[in-house]
């Protein structure tokens, strides 16, 4: 056995369902399984007994299966298992819904473990859709250790599970690993010396007492070490990436101050200092003659548009190398169709004086400016046309959406890239953006959403890092209020006094359909699809409302946007698919629905987009929680003073995982908690520094190569 040796060899008689849980859950190797850590322990003083349980109780119960039988339920002839669960102290009932087989697979009388809400309907206790498992017999006093008797507080790991694969398979599969010697023979591909320095265990202390600790400072200390190793490989691979990236020669832009300042005072507003200084640092790093790599990390409404056209105008204004005329090129690439028109209506106005050609590539079709016919508007060309002229370096800036990389699209003398919202694009679309002619583009990549330090260090440990933190002169500071139910109405008029102003506003809702009130497992919270319907017939019915949502295909939602930034609408009821780079100025008030179910960082988004006017803008964040954590973490909108100390609480309370969602960044549950601690983060990046200077092809550390080697695949942040 090896830790690359295929999981279905190993354990040969899997079920299809066994084999498909592993591959949903991405458990293909030995490797993958012995770093498939546990969620959390199984405590004693968990399990309980069911005379205890009360209504909303999460419970681990052990008993007897009792009066098994399956049926419909009444109103909607849904099918159903139920059953009756019973320990020495009283019984519950069990019900899954849409699951019959469940009768069959158990066994009336056999034992079982289950897990999950209790509910109290007409004075009796039921599970609904509970988890699940065998046992063959029930532990002494219920509250025996999996392991056998132990006094440790930690009675048995708990994984996360999936569909016909069981935390309880996991724990025997680990064993198995643990008990065929395959431990003895793995190198630590962490140098000893760095384990020695942060006092961290070696692997194969760690891996046994990160699945069966004895005690819990065993448990602390292996994820420790793994979160360590985690955030120490990403950064040894981003190191490495910027030291080759560095050698790569690139086109050097010199500027002199006063010819940016004249550029600069062009602004229908006057540059806060914040944005002067990311100037100053972009044009330093694009003198050098290699590539920068610069991350502008914005608040909302902090001016990122505005530095990147000025990063633009140095690299258009420059002659390309040996010439004393022409002009290099920009590539700019938003994540949305409608970001991209943004983008390119505001290129225009800053540009339009220098008799410089933009275009606009999208997969609804292609733009250019000037006009032949209209020399002060925009017109539509075709993409062959288009392309032709890119090619021939005569369109100097093009902007676009992920039609910007395909191998079609060839520039003559890209000199810059430009990213907005960095973290929509992956690292092979970054590149594929980059590798556009031989001399490789500078790079400055953007992002509004707010980034804790440990995260950005990590994530963007190969880019430089500036902070917009400073808000243009005019801007209002936004009002925000927490509302209870009772204050709701109250609301509704102080919007209706905007909308007679003129204004519009947003009303973002959890969820876009109606829960089905036949599933008690659904989300009750309020829908874009419901709350449209209700707001037009009850509370607005004399203003134009209109409804956007992640379901609908790109050229609704353009459709829905344009008709809302021409004022055809007067309310747009939307998901969280308006939180990044939406400008509507006229827009000044935003309601938020069920707020408890975003993050910090996410409603202060979401709020953002009200904060594009001089305009006083207002946020009203619902909630229909009182439970006191919630109520603290979301009057702390009110106390921030701006996104990034949002995020930092929303680090702390919620996790980094909720930042952004774990999916998008590519990093695993274990190294995102490891970002809360600063000195961790910033002792990796030092180790893998230090190590990458001495030596970037890894010569000197063939365990480190090796390991990165093995690693499944690039850390993509997405």
């Amino acid at each position: 056995m090896q830790l690359e040796s295929d999981l279905q060899a190993i354990f040969p008689r899997l079920s299809p369902a066994q084999k498909k849980a592993l591959k949903k859950l991405g458990l293909l190797t030995v490797r993958d399984l012995l770093y498939y850590f546990p969620v959390r322990y199984g405590d004693i003083a968990e399990i309980k007994f069911i005379s205890s349980l009360k209504d909303g109780d999460e419970a681990t119960l052990y008993g007897k299966i009792e009066k098994l039988k399956t049926g419909k339920t009444f109103k909607n002839k849904t099918p159903m298992s139920s059953a009756t669960l019973a320990d020495d102290t009283g019984s519950l009932s069990i019900i899954w819904f849409h699951q019959p087989y469940m009768a069959k697979m158990l066994r009336e009388d056999g034992f079982v473990k289950v897990r999950g809400k209790v509910s109290l309907k007409n004075e009796s206790l039921s599970m609904v859709n509970p988890e699940i498992e065998h046992i063959g017999k029930l532990p002494i006093g219920v509250g025996d250790s999996l392991f056998g008797n132990t006094d440790s507080t930690y009675a048995y790991p708990i994984y996360r599970e999936s569909k016909g694969l069981t935390s309880r398979w996991i724990l025997h599969a680990v064993q198995k690993i643990f008990s065929s010697g395959l431990l003895e023979t793995v190198e630590d591909p962490i140098p000893k010396s760095i384990l020695e320095t942060y006092n961290l265990p070696a692997f194969k202390s760690a891996v046994v007492w990160v699945h069966m600790p004895k005690k819990e400072n065993d448990a602390i200390s292996a994820r420790k070490r793994f979160a360590f190793e985690e955030v120490f490989f990403i950064q040894l691979e981003k190191q490495i990436e910027r030291q080759l990236h560095e050698e790569n020669p690139s086109f050097r832009i010199e500027k002199s101050e006063k010819e940016v300042n004249e550029f600069v005072k062009r602004f229908p507003f006057e540059a806060t200092l914040a944005q002067k200084k990311a100037i100053k640092a972009i044009l330093e790093d694009m003198r050098k003659g290699h590539a920068m790599s610069r991350l502008l990390e914005g608040d909302v409404g902090s001016g990122k548009t505005a530095v990147a056209a000025t990063t633009a105008y140095a690299t258009v204004s420059t002659p390309p190398l040996g010439r004393e005329y022409g002009h290099l090129q920009v590539a700019y690439m938003a994540p949305t169709e409608i970001l991209a028109e943004q983008h390119f209506e505001s290129f225009i106005n800053y540009f339009a004086y220098l008799g410089i050609h933009i275009g606009l590539i999208t997969g609804s079709g292609c733009k250019k400016f000037p006009s032949k016919i209209q020399p002060t508007k925009a017109t539509p060309i075709s993409r062959s046309q288009l392309l032709k002229w890119v090619a021939d370096g005569q369109i100097t800036i093009l902007i676009g959406t992920h039609a910007l990389i395909q191998k079609k699209v060839i520039f003559k003398n890209l000199a810059c890239a430009i990213i907005d919202e960095q973290h929509r694009f992956g690292t092979k679309q970054r590149m594929g953006l980059r590798k556009k002619n031989d001399f490789l583009p500078h790079l400055l990549s953007m992002t509004a959403t707010p980034i804790p330090r440990t995260l950005a260090l990590t994530i963007y440990g190969d880019l430089d890092i500036t902070l917009l933190d400073e808000l243009p002169k005019g801007r209002k500071p936004i009002v925000t209020e927490l509302v209870l139910p009772s204050k709701r109405e109250a609301v509704y008029e102080q919007v209706k006094t905007e909308l007679n102003a003129g204004r519009q506003a947003y009303v973002i809702c959890p969820r876009i359909f109606e829960p089905d009130p036949d599933k008690e497992s659904a989300m009750l919270a309020k829908s874009v699809e419901g709350e449209t319907e209700r707001l037009q017939k009850y509370v607005f019915p004399n203003y134009r409302i209109g409804m956007i949502h992640g379901k609908m295909n790109a050229k609704q939602k353009d459709e829905v946007m344009t008709r809302f930034k021409d004022h055809e609408l007067d309310i747009l009821v939307a998901t969280s698919v308006i939180e990044v780079g939406v400008n509507v100025p006229n827009a000044t008030v935003i309601l938020i629905e069920g707020a408890e179910r975003f993050g910090l960082s996410q409603l202060h988004q979401l709020r953002g987009r009200v904060m594009r006017s001089s305009h006083q803008p207002y946020c009203f964040v619902f909630t229909e929680s009182s439970n006191e954590k919630t109520i603290d973490r979301l009057t702390a909108l009110k106390t921030a003073k701006n996104g990034f100390e949002l995020a930092e609480k929303d680090l702390q309370q919620r996790g980094a995982g909720d930042l952004a969602g774990r999916k998008q960044w590519g990093v695993s549950d274990l190294a995102m908690e490891a970002m809360k601690n600063l000195k961790m983060v910033e002792a990796a990046r030092e180790e893998a520094k230090k190590i990458v200077l001495a030596d970037k092809t890894l010569s000197e550390f063939p365990l480190l190569q090796k390991r990165i080697d093995e690693r499944n695949s690039p850390i993509h942040f997405e």
